[in-house]
């Protein structure tokens, strides 16, 4: 039997890092507890913002918020209200909530993706679109791959869905791939993501590999 395992914990601190990191002080649990709820309150707020990921600094008395969008002015909004009235829910939620310390400075720091087609986040997540306006699951396929690679800078993808595709009554898994993929290779820079697409018939599960070349340290 093979052992798989996620191409991001296989390359932590080699090539990536934690998406929650810092100080945790005597309390880790519920510090842990915190970033959770916080995280899954902000994916569900910004389902249209196109976040690809949200990564939670810690310090003694502060915590940085870090959100990587391909849409910044949709969560920043004119002169900065977006941020502030998402920083006051976020805060009200998990002050109602106990889960944390009302001295806790927060602050929310925007970043920009500038090419959406490299993140596979955010490739999966179109793809689901795609699949929830019941678009037939191979054209979907082909589709992404062709718009993927035309990046110059992607060296290989593979996408694959998963369920009862078109609704039959028989779960099954599709994929296609183009250009190299070696997963096995951990200096190899590829980014990974599962996303779900919730249809009428059930839910289809989607994966995203994008292969982006080597990283030498």
């Amino acid at each position: 039997m093979t052992h798989k395992v996620h191409p991001k914990s296989y390359r932590i601190k080699g090539m990536e890092d934690w998406s929650i990191r810092g100080f945790y002080g005597k309390k880790p649990a519920k510090l842990f507890e915190e970033d959770f709820l916080i995280r899954e309150f902000l994916q569900k707020q910004l389902t249209e913002a196109s976040v690809a990921n949200i990564e939670i600094e810690h310090s003694a008395n502060k915590m940085n918020i870090i959100i990587h969008t391909a849409r910044p002015g949709l969560i920043i909004g004119r002169g900065g209200e977006g941020i502030e009235k998402l920083k006051a829910v976020l805060f009200k939620r998990a002050l109602n909530r106990k889960i944390i310390n009302p001295k806790k400075e927060i602050k929310i720091e925007i970043r920009e993706i500038k090419n959406p087609l490299l993140s596979a986040v955010l490739v999966g997540q179109q793809m689901a679109q795609q699949i929830e306006k019941r678009l037939p699951f191979r054209q979907v396929l082909k589709r992404t791959i062709e718009k993927v690679m035309l990046n110059k800078e992607a060296k290989g993808v593979r996408v694959e869905v998963g369920g009862r595709l078109n609704g039959v009554e028989i779960a099954r898994k599709e994929w296609l791939r183009q250009g190299r993929l070696p997963r096995n290779t951990i200096r190899a820079d590829i980014d990974y993501s599962e996303t779900r697409a919730y249809c009428t018939y059930g839910v289809i599960g989607i994966k995203v590999w994008i292969y982006k070349g080597d990283k030498f340290e």
